[in-house]
């Protein structure tokens, strides 16, 4: 949860990967764009999503 603004972050998959560290990740119910700036992430990679930012890659289980 953050601690500026109480919200949390969302898990999401990544299904494509745009330019300027854009990618375009599915949330299981829509497709969105984000920024993968802080982190590096594939197609098919599980990643965590606060405010339109990518904040972690999650480890395949």
């Amino acid at each position: 949860m953050c601690i500026t603004c109480s919200d949390t972050a969302v898990e999401v998959t990544v299904v494509e990967l745009l330019e300027d560290e854009f990618a375009v990740v599915d949330t299981g119910s829509t497709r969105e764009e984000v920024s993968v700036a802080l982190v590096e992430a594939g197609v098919g990679d599980r990643i965590l999503v606060h405010a339109g930012e990518a904040i972690a890659r999650l480890e395949s289980s």
